[in-house]
């Protein structure tokens, strides 16, 4: 700071003292303002306004010193706080925002990106301990992908969610051994294949390739500056808010508050040190793992061999010896196909890669032009010219951009929107805003292509969040939707609780003027934070509604004959399942519709009893692949149904979830919510969220033993899908021979209202009451 001694003191009425420049009765250029309380600035001002470089120091003993602007701390600077803690980097009003680093009290650190306060973005954080994590953050938690290290040599790779492994992953013991699988809240959930120390695991390059950096984390602080460079450009330049705060002859006001400011700044947000989270009922997400000691020693040593399991909420219930020839064959077999599929992208001519690629872009430029061009409409009810032929939203979007459309880099195209009105109005009693609708579907992370589940050859689409399904349509199944599209308005304005698919949009892509493609857009009626466990298609039929049983059934959709589970729920909650079933059954055989299933997710709540049958306390370590302190205990509760309470439940599974809360028989007729010990409290709705039983019959390995009937708490997600196929009669007489030799109630011999009641017939002997 430049020397401002022999300028003139002006002490103030209120005590306060002003040493510096003015101009115009006001301080400008160097000064010095010292509160009767003990805050000290010195620094720049600019027409009586804190702006540019200076220094503050509180009589806490915290200090500032970096850029200002309108009385804040804003751009670049250091805060060194009362307590110890220091950081050095990037402020927006007052707060921690850009690229910064801060070292608490306890000399655990934080570098990386900060919005708001909270980390946010790609950051690193080393505790004193010697653990570190190095990958994405979301307001001051762990979350997406990233790298967790523990001191003891171990180390994951993979997703992670508020803090908790979530999603997939691996994660590499001290000793060598790998386990590659899936997590759900910091718990192994679902399939994986476990290599004990000697054996040859997969290559971890495609992981690091992932991440973008390695474990030890090159690469990451360049791609962190260079991500953030453009925001620190913007900090730089300051702000240019007006400030009422003046000086007078009388006196001058204080500017901005600074010595109120050490106290709301919180010097450790930080976390915990992960070596020291405790397990139990509230499942630590970032725990010291110590390696399977002894588990590689039980089984032979054979780097020719692996072994497949498949967990529930931590617990093994199914482990099996693999092939690693067969496995290491897989994995090649793949390799290949990626390598043929990345030269096919990197054809000049218009492939089949490149069509799904321009699509997804096609498509995500023409709703993010709908959604814009409708918000400053005014809101209006339906009118029955909203289904006509001319209700249709068209334009034309050249490469090269016009006045009412960007440049970009997919090829010409021209959009059609059906009925914008309408499904305007859809979303709106879905309860689905407009912006985030947008950024779900047309956001920077893009769509993921699915391979279709089905033999209709359909493109699928999901949005990065996963709520939105998008799928290719036939001609004839465009033709299907617009022509029941009034009634499904009508449908869904009145039952709030249907569980007919939610479809949010209907469009048209026409490339080179010739080639057409039609999509749908719909609510994905599994999103939820839960892990689904088993998927099923249900149509009542038995005429091949069976799956390749050797396929792994935690990711394919199995169909009915897959089916081993009957359902018992709470009496009250069945009774408003099937009553809406039968209304949407109605509405579907009023016009003529066919063909359609109930896809059902189950999420399976493992029991207490299975870690004594399954995991004896001598070897409950060994089969584990983690010790006790690295995997939180089941809860003995799996789920039960409380009183509704709207303040504590959440938001999950989405916004376009419909429906008030149910009623249960069993706590004397009120609306209910069901809590999972260390998940969450959700509220359950028709198709949503809703608890059942079920039981399954386990066959022990001694050959004495006898078979064991386990009773699972299950969370049940559920929708009527595929609702676009009309009753054909021609089809229906063509084929009457073939399907009655092999099945008298076939889909393609039933009329609209037999399939109906097959349909009914069939989910009333797999829902039942609880006794």
């Amino acid at each position: 700071m430049e020397d401002i001694q022999g300028l003139t003191e002006n002490v103030l009425s209120n005590g306060d003292v002003y040493i510096g420049n003015f101009k115009d009765g006001l301080p400008h250029g160097k000064g010095k303002y010292t509160w009767f309380e003990g805050t000290i600035y010195e620094g720049d001002w600019e027409d009586g306004k804190m702006a540019g470089k200076g220094k503050i120091i509180w009589p806490s003993g915290a200090k500032y010193e970096g850029d200002i602007s309108d009385g804040s701390l804003h751009g670049f600077g250091t805060f060194n706080y009362s307590g110890g803690s220091i950081y050095s980097g990037a402020w927006r009003m007052n707060i921690h925002h850009g690229i910064g680093r801060k070292i608490y009290t306890n000399l655990d650190s934080y570098e990386g990106s900060w919005k708001e306060g909270k980390p946010e973005g790609c950051g690193r954080h080393f505790w004193s301990s010697g653990n570190s994590y190095i990958g994405n953050w979301k307001g001051g938690q762990i979350c997406g992908k990233g790298i967790m290290k523990w001191v003891n040599g171990d180390y994951f790779i993979g997703f992670w969610l508020n803090g908790f492994r979530h999603g997939s992953g691996v994660y590499h013991f001290a000793d060598g051994a790998y386990y590659f699988g899936s997590w759900s809240k910091g718990l192994k959930d679902g399939k994986g294949t476990f290599y004990p120390a000697g054996s040859k695991p997969p290559s971890l390059e495609k992981w690091h390739n992932f991440l973008g950096y390695d474990i030890d984390g090159k690469g990451f602080l360049s791609r962190t500056l260079s991500l953030n460079s453009e925001k620190e450009k913007a900090l730089r330049r300051g702000l240019k808010h007006s400030f009422s705060e003046r000086i007078s002859h009388t006196g001058i006001s204080n500017p901005g508050g600074l010595s109120n400011w050490p106290t709301w700044m919180d010097e450790n947000w930080g976390l915990s040190d992960p070596s020291r989270e405790p397990s139990g009922d509230k499942y630590s997400h970032v725990v010291s793992h110590t390696s399977d000691q002894g588990q590689h020693n039980v089984l032979p040593h054979n780097d020719r061999m692996a072994y497949e399991r498949e967990y529930m909420q931590g617990v093994l219930i199914q482990e099996r010896v693999k092939d690693y020839k067969k496995l290491l064959h897989r994995s090649k077999k793949q390799k290949k196909t990626t390598v043929k599929e990345a030269k096919k992208v990197s054809c000049v001519n218009f492939s089949e890669s490149h069509r799904s690629f321009y699509l997804m872009l096609n498509l995500q430029l023409g709703i993010r032009y709908s959604v814009g061009k409708l918000t400053p409409v005014p809101m209006r009810e339906v009118r029955s010219s909203d289904f006509e032929r001319r209700a249709r939203m068209v334009m034309y979007f050249p490469r090269k951009g016009s006045q009412f459309t960007p440049s970009h880099y997919s090829v010409d195209f021209c959009w059609k929107d059906y009925c914008p009105i309408v499904f305007r109005n859809l979303r709106l009693m879905f309860k689905l805003d407009a912006a985030e609708y947008m950024m779900s579907i047309c956001g920077d992370g893009g769509l993921r292509e699915l391979s279709s589940p089905g033999k209709s050859g359909s493109i699928f689409y999901l949005s990065e969040d996963d709520r939105f399904v998008i799928k290719t349509l036939k001609k004839s199944e465009l033709k299907v939707l617009l022509k029941m599209l009034p009634k499904y308005y009508d449908h869904v304005k009145e039952y709030e609780n249907t569980l007919i698919t939610k479809i949010f949009g209907l469009h048209r892509i026409t490339i080179n003027g010739r080639s057409k493609v039609r999509f749908v857009v719909m609510g994905n009626m599994l999103y939820t934070e839960l892990r689904i466990h088993r998927r099923y298609d249900l149509k009542g039929s038995t005429l091949g509604r069976f799956t390749d049983g050797d396929k792994p059934k935690d990711v394919i959709t199995m169909k009915d004959l897959d089916l081993s589970y009957e359902f018992h729920m709470d009496k009250l909650l069945r009774q408003s399942l099937f009553k809406q079933i039968s209304l949407d059954c109605m509405f579907l055989e009023s016009l003529h519709i066919i063909d359609y299933s109930l896809l059902l997710g189950v999420h399976f709540r493992a029991p207490e009893i299975l870690k004594t049958l399954l995991e004896p306390p001598a070897t409950a370590h060994d089969h584990a692949g983690e010790s006790s302190q690295g995997e939180s205990t089941v809860p003995s509760k799996a789920l039960m149904l409380v009183t509704h309470e709207p303040s504590n439940v959440t938001t999950a599974p989405g916004p376009h979830v419909r429906g008030g809360p149910l009623k249960a028989y069993s706590l004397g007729d009120s609306e209910v919510d069901v809590l999972l010990p260390g998940t969450a409290r959700f509220r359950v709705q028709l198709g949503v969220n809703m608890p059942a039983q079920t039981s399954h019959k386990l066959v022990e390995n001694e050959p004495e033993s006898s078979e064991v009937e386990l009773f699972y708490d299950v969370v049940l997600y559920m929708g009527i899908i595929d609702i676009l196929q009309e009753y054909n009669v021609k089809k229906k007489l063509e084929n009457a021979y073939k399907s009655l030799r092999y099945d008298p109630l076939s889909i393609s011999v039933v009329e609209p209202h037999l399939y109906a009641a097959r349909f009914k017939s069939f989910l009333e002997k797999i829902f039942h009451d609880l006794p």
